[in-house]
């Protein structure tokens, strides 16, 4: 019986867009979901069947179908890794399949019936076209097109609210000529770089597809279902830990704002919003002002800018928005060649097609109270340049799809705490970045190149003169020095005790050669926007902070499961009806 890779899902009429009922085949039987299924990394290919009959005590006949909902590998036994497999399965007779399984193991939890992972919108199409086509209607506005921002606006046009989306920066292809340039030639456009521009940071990084965020309501699935019909590769579906890349997430983007555009909702590119528009006595939303000083009418504005959109939280604090300061993090680069890390984590199984560049998450808790800690890890990738501002250096990760090239990298960060390393002032976490960018900006030269230091001389204490056989990937390129002189002494401190540390967990991870990049600043958003319940900011209705800049999310998927999240909200406070359910 060949593995089926499309399981069917249907919804029980009748029940809320909230509530959830099994998954069922096609002949509306419900489906089974095994977990834990351990398998050895060359098993041939009826193993998983095999495997699904013996757990489930199954005859030949009584197997219908097996779908692969997750793989992932254990790769702590180097030896002899596996691959683990969840998988959703049709059986004649589910429910006496279950209850003998059940009768047997009353304690394994590892076979359940298989929940109803689709999404339902909230107001249907026809009544919001109706909504929409009332002469006093106010289009909802949605401020950003990162993956937060496109999802919102997604789901709100497919309810027929004809969303208007502002994004400050270009398209997409117009933004990838303007990043290039302050690789190649170290030209910066403040308005279209990493930070800004259609598709949000997370276009150049890359392109991680996985999240520890609490799911319940499988919104997740719906994000990587949408992607996939945009162009993403299906196997972001049941992979562990799925990526894109840079180059896929580019037409991605650009196959999502042709259906939103398609569907009624409207991209103004090169749109800074400056400026709320507030109700007296309310300070309900009204609409916004543009950097142009035109005003655009509405009553629900989605803020779903990022985490670097640093004079639209001035704005938002001057308007007298509800803000905090968020804790984030500061480190730098590290690079070290990816056959090393392959070698580390999967011994003889490195270079195995299905295991593919080897990945790492490392943390450690330092003696001076720091936390340190591996972010955003780049398998065969590149170091990027991700300023958004003159005069400033930044650093970020980015793979393409293949993962294919010579270094692996990840940031290297210690945690920060507002009140103790800056004043606890929802602006001064800001302050404090750049500080520390410009710190890096003069010690690369002033150029935009970054500076870099060989892990054995940062352990020791002593500047790089030369580097060694790891070649930096940082472009426009990197000046040898320091890197203690841009980053504060206790991050330095917590980085120099925790490298040999890790090093016994990944051997070669504190290899002499290996190369540090400065500095990582952006690792999450330095503000939160308070919200409540019903998704709307403390303080100023109408306005919904959502996303990564806003301080609920922290990579594209997160952000694109708040952006459903946010729509819903807005749809059904358009509607007239209450909000509540959405685990805003």
């Amino acid at each position: 019986m060949p593995l089926r890779s499309d399981a069917v899902r249907h919804r029980k009429p009748g029940l809320p867009y909230s509530e959830f009922c099994p998954i069922t085949s096609d002949e509306g039987h419900a489906m089974l979901r095994l977990t834990e299924l351990r398998l050895p990394l060359d098993h041939p290919p009826q193993a998983l069947e095999e495997a699904v009959r013996e757990r489930l005590a199954l005859a030949l006949d009584e197997l219908e179908s097996v779908s692969v909902f997750r793989r992932g590998h254990d790769a702590r036994r180097r030896s002899a890794i596996k691959l683990v497999y969840t998988v959703d399965c049709v059986v004649k007779n589910e429910a006496a399949v279950l209850a003998r399984f059940q009768a047997a193991h009353p304690t394994n939890p590892h076979v359940t019936i298989a929940p109803d992972m689709s999404w339902r919108q909230p107001v249907a199409v026809e009544q919001g076209a109706e909504l929409a086509g009332k002469a006093e209607y106010k289009r909802p506005i949605v401020i950003g097109a990162g993956p937060c921002g496109f999802m919102a606006a997604l789901m709100l046009a497919r309810m027929g609210l004809r969303p208007l989306l502002l994004e400050r920066g270009k398209v997409v292809r117009e933004r990838t000529v303007d990043t290039f340039a302050l690789w190649r030639r170290g030209e910066l456009t403040p308005e279209s770089n990493v930070q800004f521009g259609e598709g949000g940071a997370g276009t150049f990084s890359d392109g991680k597809l996985y999240s520890q965020v609490r799911d319940p309501r499988f919104l997740g699935r719906r994000v990587l279902e949408e992607f996939v019909k945009a162009g993403a590769p299906e196997e972001i579906l049941y992979l562990a830990h799925p990526h894109i890349g840079t180059f896929r997430l580019v037409s991605m983007v650009e196959h999502i704002r042709a259906e939103i555009e398609a569907a009624g909702g409207e991209y103004r590119f090169g749109t800074r919003v400056d400026g709320l528009v507030l109700e007296d006595g309310t300070r309900r939303i009204k609409g916004v002002r543009t950097a142009a000083g035109d005003v655009i009418e509405a009553d629900h504005v989605v803020m779903a800018v990022g985490h670097s959109a640093r004079d639209t939280f001035a704005m938002l604090r001057d308007a007298g928005v509800e803000m905090q300061a968020k804790p984030f993090s500061i480190g730098v680069r590290i690079e070290h060649p990816q056959s090393v890390i392959d070698t580390a984590q999967f011994g003889p199984s490195a270079g195995n097609k299905l295991l593919g560049a080897a990945e790492y998450r490392l943390v450690h808790h330092a003696s001076n109270g720091r936390g340190v800690y591996s972010f955003c890890m780049c398998p065969g990738g590149t170091v990027v340049a991700a300023t958004s501002e003159i005069g400033q250096v930044v650093t970020n990760g980015m793979s393409q799809y293949s993962r294919a090239e010579r270094n692996a990298n990840s940031g290297m960060v210690v945690d920060l705490r507002p009140g103790e390393d800056y004043p606890d002032d929802p602006l001064a976490g800001i302050d404090f970045q750049r500080h520390w960018e410009r710190q890096a900006f003069v010690a690369g030269g002033c150029n935009y190149n970054a500076p870099a230091q060989r892990v054995g001389d940062f352990l020791a204490g002593r500047p790089s003169t030369t580097l060694g056989n790891v070649v930096p990937s940082y472009k426009p390129g990197v000046t040898p020095t320091d890197l203690s002189t841009c980053l504060p002494d206790f991050a330095v401190e917590a980085l120099r005790e925790a490298l040999p540390r890790f090093d016994r967990k990944l051997r070669g991870f504190a290899m002499e050669d290996a190369v540090m990049t400065g500095v990582e600043t952006r690792t999450s958003s330095p503000v939160r926007l308070p919200r409540g319940q019903d998704g709307q900011s403390i303080g100023t209705p109408g306005l919904y902070p959502a996303g990564e800049g806003a301080g609920y999310a922290g990579g594209i998927l997160s952000a694109g499961i708040d952006g459903i999240r946010i729509a819903e909200a807005v749809a059904l406070d358009m509607a007239g009806r209450t909000v509540e359910g959405l685990g805003l």
